[in-house]
């Protein structure tokens, strides 16, 4: 059994209280995550590109506010 479908019949007993505890859990801890990868990304230059194209998209007036 591999350590994803330990987890998943693990969760799959938690009480409804349980349950809401670790999606409040996993919200912040995924979020943490992805903050992290997107901080690397952005140190590394790999959203240089897209920054590039968005500020030339709106020197063009190809954009608007919101």
């Amino acid at each position: 059994m591999s350590q994803v479908e330990k987890v998943e019949s693990q969760v799959s007993e938690f009480s409804s209280a349980e349950l809401a505890a670790f999606r409040r859990w996993f919200f912040e801890f995924d979020a943490s995550v992805w903050d992290r990868q997107f901080e690397a990304d952005a140190l590394a230059g790999r959203l240089d590109s897209l920054a590039e194209s968005a500020l030339g998209d709106h020197v063009s007036g190809r954009s608007r506010e919101l």
